[in-house]
């Protein structure tokens, strides 16, 4: 019975795991931003790059400030205020009022949502 409860820990910690991933990845993260504001495929493509460039940053951050969250913290709030710049960019008037919105409800203490490459996206 304890190696059932074993392998059912380990099996959801797994799908919990890869569920992030996939989730925290710049394309599908766009894709996910697609359907959200009803993106074209080429604003797609340029939301994903933007991610992408957002997400090598942040990691370049971590690395620099080895591990000091606050410091970090500091860090990443222009580079989150420079995506969400990139992105407004591209996007039409009425996109853009739908994005303010959904960055403005996807803040929360475990990532700022659409803002950035890296932390997950609330749907």
């Amino acid at each position: 019975m304890k190696r059932f409860f074993l392998i059912c820990g380990l099996l959801a910690g797994l799908t919990a795991a890869a569920q992030v991933k996939s989730v925290s990845d710049p394309t599908d993260k766009a894709k996910g931003l697609q359907k959200q504001l009803k993106l074209t495929d080429a604003q797609t493509t340029q939301v994903a790059a933007i991610y992408k460039e957002s997400a090598e940053k942040f990691e370049k951050i971590k690395t620099a400030d080895k591990g000091n969250t606050s410091k970090i913290t500091a860090d990443v709030i222009p580079l989150r205020t420079a995506t969400i710049k990139k992105i407004k960019r591209l996007l039409t008037p009425a996109q853009s009022a739908k994005y303010d919105k959904l960055v403005k409800e996807s803040t929360t203490s475990a990532g700022s949502g659409w803002s950035d490459g890296w932390s997950p996206a609330s749907s």
